[in-house]
């Protein structure tokens, strides 16, 4: 099975939307003459041309606005914000518009608006431009919140979303774009809400989203290592529709749950998961729900005092010897 970088993956997504559908255009700071801020709609502009590749002026508002019109005129944009941070210049179009239109015409306005984003910390990007808010959006009725680990992941949530008369935010971690993993050649899709299944085990649950999916594995890598104890690792792959039932289901086998995220521990999505399992499976726990989260502090620049406020396999480990003595 051919190997691509997950950056490859979402390039190759972008260019079966644009060869599919005639309706489908790309608009976004830099994403035509410079190729995109992360490279990923490199060729485009020279590929597809100026009406549907399409630079934008750096007003996150404008961007986003322009693409909840074009939606409802019935085109079926993507919309590309250079980070997450960024979204909050359009956090009203985004939470007042995109996700309330349909629900406010009775289903007479459809909004099918891809907003593909950066999230995520860890390049020296300092405290304004390393943030994670994919938890924040996922907190919203009428957004889908999409959040791949892997290339295979990336390509498969991407076409489904491509299908989908729904505003989604696509959410691309920026340290991930350079991980390798095996895409195969036929067609498939994967739906949303169908968390993943990244790792087998019977002693302890490890749930994750997004880069925080490959330290969870690490974790885990590490826990059998010095121990010999096996951890199950779920990526949940969506925030929003999240799918409990994949969780609740490794949770009841291994009794024991970790849930991991990049971003702060306070108010964190994290929460949600471990309060959910807490009242679905509370008879099922041999111990409380662990939180692996954030230090709460602006990023800082220095990069190994930023290295410090991220969670690491070691901070996961801690966690479980902590919570469970294993």
């Amino acid at each position: 099975m051919p190997e691509m970088t997950l950056r490859e993956a979402v390039a190759r997504g972008l260019r079966e939307y644009l060869d599919g559908e005639e309706k489908a255009f790309i608009m976004g700071e830099d994403v035509g003459a410079y190729g995109g801020a992360y490279a990923v709609t490199r060729g485009l502009l020279e590929d597809y041309g100026p009406e549907r590749i399409k630079d934008t002026p750096i007003s996150e508002s404008i961007i986003v606005g322009s693409g909840i019109g074009a939606a409802m005129a019935g085109l079926r944009p993507v919309v590309e914000l250079m980070t997450i941070n960024f979204s909050l210049m359009a956090m009203d179009q985004i939470v007042n518009h995109a996700a309330k239109l349909r629900y406010m015409s009775n289903g007479q306005i459809k909004v099918p608006l891809i907003i593909r984003t950066v999230t995520g910390g860890g390049a020296q990007l300092a405290a304004t431009h390393s943030q994670s808010f994919e938890n924040w959006y996922a907190s919203v009725p009428g957004l889908k919140v999409v959040v791949p680990a892997t290339p295979y992941d990336a390509l498969g949530l991407f076409r489904t979303a491509t299908k989908d008369d729904n505003p989604i935010l696509f959410v691309e971690h920026s340290l991930l774009y350079g991980v390798k993993g095996e895409v195969p050649d036929e067609w498939y899709d994967i739906p949303f809400g169908r968390a993943s299944l990244k790792r087998m085990g019977d002693d302890v649950t490890i749930v994750a989203y997004s880069r925080m999916t490959h330290v969870a594995l690490e974790a885990a890598e590490k826990l059998e290592a010095k121990s010999g104890r096996q951890a199950e690792v779920i990526d949940l792959r969506t925030l929003r529709p999240l799918d409990m039932d994949t969780v609740l289901r490794s949770v009841r086998k291994t009794n024991r749950v970790v849930v991991v995220e990049e971003t702060w521990r306070t108010g964190g999505f994290a929460a949600e998961v471990a309060s959910t399992i807490q009242e679905e499976a509370f008879d099922d726990l041999d111990g409380p729900v662990a939180r692996v989260g954030g230090v709460e502090v602006p990023a800082p620049y220095a990069r190994n005092l930023e290295e410090a406020t991220i969670p690491t396999a070691d901070k996961v480990l801690r966690a479980i010897e902590d919570t469970f003595g294993i």
